[in-house]
């Protein structure tokens, strides 16, 4: 469900903001051709009906927040240092990146994005 690029996320959250697909085109210099077909794309992957159901499931899911980067730890720690309530997609990411730190599969201080795959694993003690 994670399998989102971060334009894909960042056009369905404007969608969950109530922008057009022609003001999206415009806010993220694109053509709405181009806003159309990542929406097509958005609706395949997360097997929704069109780009509403898609806005819905990406809530339901956490794929997306109350801001336009919501959903990677970097997110849910710029929430903590404000002073905000953390978003349930920046919440499920800082749970994603604990249990890969608890898996021992990250370095210190190494940020793990939504989808994300672990490159950089700590090397064995011996």
């Amino acid at each position: 469900m994670n399998a989102l690029s971060p334009r894909q996320r960042t056009i369905l959250w404007h969608r969950a903001q109530g922008l057009t697909g022609p003001q999206i085109a415009h806010t993220m210099h694109l053509a709405v051709a181009t806003i159309s077909y990542h929406e097509r794309i958005i609706c395949h992957t997360l097997r929704a009906t069109n780009i509403t159901h898609a806005v819905h499931l990406g809530h339901l899911h956490h794929l997306i927040g109350s801001r336009p980067d919501c959903g990677d730890r970097a997110a849910y720690l710029r929430h903590l240092r404000r002073g905000e309530p953390t978003c349930p997609a920046c919440k499920a990411a800082n749970a994603e990146h604990a249990v890969a730190q608890r898996a021992g599969q990250l370095k210190e201080g190494v940020a793990l994005g939504p989808g994300a795959r672990i490159a950089e694993r700590t090397p064995h003690p011996c």
